[in-house]
């Protein structure tokens, strides 16, 4: 059965902005780049801490895609971080808008939106470590 998400596909406008974002800015690691000449696409495999993964790719023109947090389809992409506030701030420090940090009135956990270069909407969530954990 299922055990853990192992990537999360993303079609971007601007492969060179998407991939210097999700780099630079988020702070991931390249496992691997590849240029698909009969594709005219670029695929960049890149590296969360726990072993999934984020896949970038471009394609020539591809179709415009609603993307608001309250559109059908998937509504954002969510990372686990140890402390929100810090990882805002440092978002704040490198140019990204970020909206105020929430707290979720089920879980008592915080969290905050911001969007990718394409308004791909992302959300840190606060997931204190647990016991044992390395820091």
């Amino acid at each position: 059965m299922l055990r853990r998400m192992h990537h999360a596909a993303i079609i971007c406008a601007d492969y060179a902005v998407s991939k210097a974002f999700y780099t630079d800015v988020l702070g991931l690691r390249v496992i691997a780049e590849h240029h698909r000449a009969e594709r005219d696409s670029w695929k960049l495999d890149l590296a969360l801490p726990d072993g999934g993964q984020v896949e970038l790719f471009s394609f020539p023109d591809p179709p415009a895609r609603v993307s608001h947090p309250e559109a059908c389809g998937l509504r954002h992409l969510a990372f686990a971080v140890d402390d929100v506030r810090a990882c805002a701030a440092m978002l704040v420090a490198r140019g990204v808008a970020v909206e105020a940090v929430r707290t979720d009135p089920y879980t008592g956990r915080r969290f905050v939106f911001f969007a990718d270069p394409d308004g791909l909407p992302l959300e840190l969530y606060e997931v204190p470590p647990r016991t044992g954990d390395a820091t």
